[in-house]
């Protein structure tokens, strides 16, 4: 999960500040503010960690990619080659990283022994010195941290004249084999160690774990998209799990059919059900939907449609005949509860198509969603640990969460919430202080309009129209 994330020279941002992540974190904000460009940032570094090209510093995606950021020149702070992307990140490690090598010292040797909790990674890249057209990793570096204090910092740094790395780490650095010092070739993507630190170095293989622990926090994230794809009165699958939703949605009945073995609950003493019955009652609860059914046409065949019982209704009918609002929500539940243990998820404006009150019962399902858990075939059992990174417009939503921070339903710890803030000189990515009643208590000026402002207005329009209507009525007396 992730704790902390920081960005610099990205797009509009030219420092995002610190944001304290939490299992539920918001990002509210005009369009156009820049709130997506944080999510569409972590996924950017997504693709590049998947990319098959190791040499690739970033990979700001193609034609089917989750997100298509163009060149450096694109991306970078007002457009200046001269800025550099910067960013920093901190997450909580499943399992304990420990480890040790051997170090040198004035009386002979020593070992140096590590043992943490949490990774933290910072990285900056830019243009390259020596060539203006060529996308360089100024330097990168991991510190190990257990409550909070760091155990371990190592990474490497570019010599800008000769463009050759040195690999740096502290308190201690690892003894060198025997042979002449040659200098490194250049990291792996954005975060990786090259072969030849641990060739150059005795006992040093822990650090190819940190880039595969730095994978694996990659892998663990998942994209929903604000546009998802239309239904179909059809359904074909093949029989393989897929990964996720997609990014449109497409996967998501796949995604239903695959998971036949996994059960969820919402949270301790709670009961578990199959996930496609936690979808159908979760759209039930959000008073969309009666009943929910996907079956397959055929048994010789693979191919399966979408049944629904919209409220009032008597019969069942094809997801393509009901509102559309359904079909939109029906990819965010299942992305939802279908992620893998330990996945991050990130969506932009869940809420679309949906009238108020479901925005509002779609708060509720996201605090179930961070406090289920899972099971298979009926054995054993497991938090689930999703972390939800959300972009959304919703005031409903948002005064849902408010209300049940004030029951105790969620603590306020659970919850973090920003808002983009372009009414300044400079773009601020301000946090909004919720305290344990649910109150904020820096609410942005217009942060969802001016509610207050249009009261006001509406009730002194009227108190005109009645004057002049009367006024109309005494003249035509007299």
């Amino acid at each position: 999960m992730l704790k902390k994330l920081r960005i610099q020279n990205f797009k509009g941002w030219q420092d995002t500040g610190e944001i304290e992540m939490a299992p539920l974190t918001l990002f509210f904000g005009a369009n156009s503010s820049g709130k997506s460009s944080i999510g569409q940032f972590l996924m950017m570094l997504k693709q590049t960690v998947e990319s098959p090209d190791r040499k690739a510093v970033l990979y700001p995606g193609g034609k089917n990619s989750a997100v298509q950021l163009g060149s450096f020149h694109d991306m970078v702070y007002k457009r200046d080659l001269k800025n550099k992307i910067q960013f920093d990140y901190c997450w909580t490690l499943p399992e304990t990283f420990s480890g040790s090598y051997p170090y040198k010292t004035d009386k002979g040797e020593s070992v140096m022994q590590f043992a943490g909790n949490e990774l933290a990674f910072h990285a900056e890249i830019g243009m390259a010195a020596e060539a203006l057209s060529s996308l360089a990793l100024s330097k990168f570096y991991y510190e190990l941290l257990e409550d909070d204090s760091a155990q371990l910092t190592v990474g490497m740094k570019r010599h800008e004249e000769k463009a050759k790395y040195k690999f740096d780490a502290s308190p201690h650095e690892p003894k060198r084999t025997q042979g002449r010092p040659w200098p490194f070739d250049a990291p792996v993507r954005f975060y990786g160690f090259p072969d030849e630190v641990v060739a150059y170095h005795q006992q040093a293989e822990f650090v190819q774990e940190l880039n595969l622990r730095h994978e694996k926090l990659f892998n663990s994230l998942c994209y929903l998209g604000p546009l998802r794809i239309k239904p179909d009165r059809l359904y074909t699958w093949s029989g393989v799990e897929p990964e996720s939703v997609g990014y449109a949605g497409e996967n998501s009945i796949a995604a239903i059919l695959a998971a036949s073995d996994r059960e969820i609950s919402m949270g301790k003493r709670q009961k578990f059900y199959p996930l496609k019955a936690t979808i159908a009652q979760k759209l039930k609860e959000m008073g969309l939907i009666e009943s929910f059914e996907v079956e397959a046409i055929s048994e010789k065949r693979r191919e399966y449609e979408v049944k629904v019982r919209p409220k009032g209704a008597p019969n069942l009918v094809d997801l393509p005949d009901v509102g559309f609002g359904i079909s939109q929500v029906l990819p965010v539940l299942v992305q939802c509860f279908y992620a893998p243990v330990g996945s991050i998820i990130i969506m932009e404006q869940p809420e679309i198509h949906l009238h108020p009150s479901a925005q509002s019962a779609l708060a509720d399902v996201m605090i179930d969603v961070i406090n289920s858990k899972e099971r298979r075939n009926g054995k054993g059992s497991e938090d689930r640990n999703i972390q939800l990174i959300i972009e959304t417009h919703s005031e409903h939503f948002l005064r849902r969460l408010q209300r049940r921070i004030a029951e105790g339903k969620i603590t306020q710890d659970s919850v973090s919430a920003y808002f983009a803030n372009v009414n300044k000189a400079q773009a601020t990515l301000d946090s909004l202080q919720i305290d344990e009643y649910g109150n904020i208590q820096n609410w942005p000026e217009n942060f969802f309009g001016d509610e207050m402002g249009d009261i006001s207005a509406q009730a002194l329009a009227g108190i005109e129209k009645r004057s002049r209507e009367n006024k109309a009525k005494q003249e035509v007396s007299e």
